[in-house]
């Protein structure tokens, strides 16, 4: 899966063709989450808070 951004240990990856809703995934250590382009809700997964305000900036 291409990487798109990496800061402080937390991988934003996406695939080229993948399934609908547009998404990307977040990688932060052993947490895993996917979040909607359109609406930046976590569509699946989970995510500490601290994570996933990060990823939200």
């Amino acid at each position: 899966m291409p990487e798109i951004c990496r800061f402080f240990g937390i991988s934003i990856r996406m695939y080229y063709n993948d399934h609908a809703p547009p998404h990307f995934h977040v990688l932060y250590g052993d947490q895993k989450a996917i979040v909607d382009i359109r609406t930046l809700m976590v569509i699946d997964g989970r995510l500490s808070p601290r994570a996933l305000g990060m990823v939200m900036e």
